[in-house]
């Protein structure tokens, strides 16, 4: 997983493109860091590929049946599995040894299923020897897993038609490829309209200069690789995607002092987002709309949380700028909300911001990003 869409693809792609100062003996370096220093999350010198975040009980149960050998080298800073997958298609970018695959074949079920990318011979040779595994023991007639070798910056290369994918996900792996612009045209060119992609990855505080970028070790951990997070809402922008939502956000500590003085004053944070392909505004425009949270989703009969600051409980209504409103009606989550008002009469910028205390004991709060 962790050298996926960063090595040399041929002719039909220039990995240079983004990739100031690194070298093909960089990149063999960083793949000996992954393949012969690295045995297990044990041997790491940061918290960067270690998941900060905690699971829900129902995905914590599911991951407790996921064989100790596809567990143990999982690599992933996040949660990136969100609510409401039964019968989606799911595309998994930079899957490793499958562990986020085989949690996604068991909650899309028989009718849904799940493709895992990878470009790592071993990591998809672990993933695909436990597949009959897995799908016995989430009772699967079939699998309903696709394991394939090859770059996240080419999904054309995979034959994943465009507007054929409900969802998008990766665990701390965008942040390693050296052309992260075509990552992400290739992500909103695979995703239908609708769709949505939801991963965790790191990021950086500031722009790291090209020492660090260029340095094997910190683009094994994940930190030489990483955006500056202001840069990742620019790339995104450029595929019309105008309102990504933060869901979590946690500081990764780099616990070797050498690295500690190599990074300087530089931050690293793993984060979660979610972003939709859909034609949403570049900032919160108040329409008068109001959304109802119906408690129909399952493992969240009380509240449901869109991102860090948008939390629904059931039941109680909440004012909505227009791209919230989108998120709610125009997804699969429409059949879970009622919305309530169009975008006929425009009443400026909504209120921005996290609910305050006063706001939350308000029968109409508004909260946006």
């Amino acid at each position: 997983m962790f050298f996926q869409g960063i090595r040399n693809m041929g002719a039909n792609m220039d990995l240079s493109r983004g990739s100031k100062g690194m070298t093909m003996t960089q990149l063999d370096l960083i793949k000996d860091y992954y393949g012969k220093v690295l045995a297990s999350k044990n041997d790491l010198k940061t918290t960067a590929c270690c998941s900060a975040e905690s699971l829900a009980p129902h995905l914590s149960r599911l991951v407790a049946q996921i064989h100790d050998e596809v567990r143990a080298k999982f690599y992933g800073c996040g949660v990136p599995i969100p609510s409401c997958l039964e019968g989606l298609t799911v595309l998994d970018l930079g899957c490793g040894t499958g562990r986020d695959c085989y949690l996604l074949s068991s909650l899309v079920g028989p009718k849904g299923k799940v493709i895992g990318v990878d470009m790592t011979d071993e990591q998809l040779a672990t993933a695909r020897k436990y597949q009959d595994y897995h799908r016995n023991i989430f009772q699967l007639k079939e699998s309903n897993i696709s394991f394939r070798q090859g770059f996240i910056e080419d999904l054309t290369g995979l034959d994943i038609a465009d507007n054929s994918v409900d969802l998008v996900v990766s665990n701390c792996v965008i942040n390693l490829s050296p052309d992260k612009e075509r990552v992400f045209a290739e992500i909103f060119r695979v995703l239908k309209p609708g769709g949505e992609l939801y991963f965790s990855d790191v990021y950086a505080d500031r722009r790291l200069p090209d020492r660090l970028r260029s340095d094997p070790i910190l683009l094994g951990e994940c930190l030489g690789g990483a955006l500056y997070f202001e840069d990742f809402r620019r790339i995104l922008a450029k595929q019309n995607c105008l309102d990504s939502r933060t869901v979590s956000r946690s500081e990764i500590m780099v616990t070797d002092p050498e690295l500690r003085q190599r990074i300087g004053n530089a931050r690293f944070f793993s984060i979660t987002t979610r972003s939709f392909k859909l034609p949403l505004e570049d900032r919160c425009e108040d329409y008068g709309q109001v959304a109802w949270y119906k408690g129909t989703i399952e493992h969240a009969p009380h509240t449901f949380a869109l991102d860090d600051h948008h939390i629904f409980e059931t039941g109680k209504p909440m004012t909505v700028c227009s791209n919230t409103a989108s998120m709610l009606q125009d997804t699969r989550y429409r059949q879970h909300f009622r919305v309530e008002g169009d975008t006929s009469t425009h009443f400026g910028l909504f209120d921005c911001g996290p609910q305050t205390a006063a706001q939350a004991s308000g029968s109409n709060a508004g909260a946006c990003c």
